[in-house]
């Protein structure tokens, strides 16, 4: 498992450096604020899962599950409540359905000046 770094993403843009995902898993820091930029070039598409260690406001505690497309799939989504996802150390846990081909950045949107 590693730990991403999270990049801020400001007014005066950036660039994405996506890494490759590692296979056991990732984490990241989350402040509630972050979301998660993944990129597949698999030929089959891959199941990305943040584990949700609480309940939701519905009650239920439930993983968000996002499916990036083969090839050429992009998928950006987040933020991620606090409450709901971080662990005891304040990180969120990603795993992957399989790891070929897929590389993600972990972004936070930073405040304006």
């Amino acid at each position: 498992m590693a730990t991403l770094t999270v990049a801020n993403v400001n007014h005066t843009g950036n660039a994405p450096t996506l890494v490759a995902v590692a296979a056991g898993g990732d984490q990241f820091a989350n402040d509630g604020h972050t979301f998660l930029y993944v990129k597949n070039t698999n030929g089959a598409s891959r199941d990305v899962t943040v584990d949700s260690v609480s309940t939701c406001s519905q009650g239920s505690d439930h993983n968000i599950v996002v499916t990036v497309p083969a090839t050429t799939g992009e998928r950006l989504f987040g933020p991620f409540p606090t409450s709901r996802f971080n662990d005891a150390n304040g990180m969120a846990q990603i795993t992957y359905e399989a790891d070929s081909g897929v590389t993600i950045q972990a972004l936070r949107l930073e405040p304006n000046p």
